[in-house]
């Protein structure tokens, strides 16, 4: 079995958190292909963290790999074949959960107005949030973000046109315009160091619980699948029209909290870029994905209240504990 040649960003692999993830922890941390049983998928809750942990392990094999396990399991027949049942399910218990529509110009426009007051994890922060608090976010965001703007890197050739052009455009600016120390992905594990945090890749996957994991894994769902190119390109579109405001109150709650610029800078970094970024998903990618394929409407939205639905869940799980006065992680870091 191959060792060798692994990238320095592999991850160690996760614990398991049931019989799924059992099954593929253990196929992978093993290298024996057992019988993927997959009679118990069916039956599993789409959001749990059995699910979740499988479906992010499965995916992780397409990103920085795991430590001392064999690359050649990316493109595993039997393992890709139970990967689909999990999706399966998760991706149907998605399409249930929010409402149906191919109206996307209203609901695009119904993301930039905000509750006042707003309720979310960012108004929590920046109003009443204490360190240790903001330090378990830091921590739960880090999933996606030792990986940001991946995923959506999967839907470029998907793309076409204008569409395509200006997705590259948003990525450029993702991954530090060409300059190593710029790419937000390292930023934030300057954030994660300026915290007294452990910024190695994934290292805290198994304090985060399923909710996390679910926003991650839809992700890579929409953007490993052509079929659903045009829900990532909803999700892309949902995520840059909401991150600017979030991140701008991020910056005033470590501001309140004493924090330094070397804490501050990668939210900073997103409040500009990101209200730019709407604009041009928005109208260039969106706006001329559907000039090109106007049926694609409808999972434009799916994308947009799939991203509404996964954030949600997850903001009531961290304002539930907080506000409970206890840690929102698997265990207190």
């Amino acid at each position: 079995m191959r060792t060798d040649a692994r990238p320095v960003l592999a991850a160690v692999l996760p614990r398991a958190r049931g019989p799924l993830s059992g099954a593929v922890v253990s196929l992978l941390r093993d290298g024996v292909l057992p019988s993927l049983d997959v009679t118990g998928v069916a039956g599993a809750d789409p959001f749990g963290a059995d699910l979740a942990v499988a479906l992010h392990t499965c995916y992780e094999l397409h990103y920085q790999g795991f430590v001392d396990v064999d690359e050649d399991w990316e493109w595993s027949p039997e393992l890709l074949a139970f990967r689909r049942e999990l999706e399966r399910v998760f991706e149907s218990a998605l399409r249930a959960a929010v409402p149906a529509s191919d109206d996307v110009t209203t609901v695009l426009d119904e993301l930039l107005v905000e509750a006042v007051p707003g309720t979310g994890v960012s108004h929590f922060l920046r109003d009443d949030g204490e360190w240790w608090q903001f330090r378990e976010y830091v921590v739960h965001r880090s999933i996606y973000h030792h990986k940001e703007a991946d995923p959506h890197a999967l839907v470029i050739p998907r793309l076409s046109g204008r569409a395509k052009a200006a997705l590259v455009a948003v990525e450029f600016d993702e991954f530090g315009g060409g300059h190593a120390d710029r790419v937000h992905a390292q930023l934030y594990r300057d954030l994660m160091a300026a915290t007294d945090l452990d910024a190695g890749y994934l290292h805290y996957f198994d304090d985060v619980p399923a909710p996390v994991i679910a926003v991650v894994n839809m992700m890579s769902l929409f953007g490993l699948h052509r079929r659903l190119r045009a829900a990532m390109v909803g999700h892309f579109a949902a995520a840059e029209i909401t991150t600017a405001p979030s991140a701008a109150r991020m910056v005033k709650a470590i501001q309140r909290l004493g924090g330094g610029e070397d804490v501050t800078h990668f939210f900073a970094e997103h409040v500009e870029a990101d209200a730019v970024h709407e604009q041009v998903l928005r109208h260039d990618v969106v706006g001329d994905l559907l000039d090109r394929e106007p049926d694609l409407a409808a999972d434009v939205v799916f994308g947009v209240r799939a991203t509404e639905f996964l954030e949600a869940r997850f903001g009531e799980h961290v304002l539930a504990a907080w506000q409970g006065g206890r840690t929102s992680l698997l265990r207190p870091i």
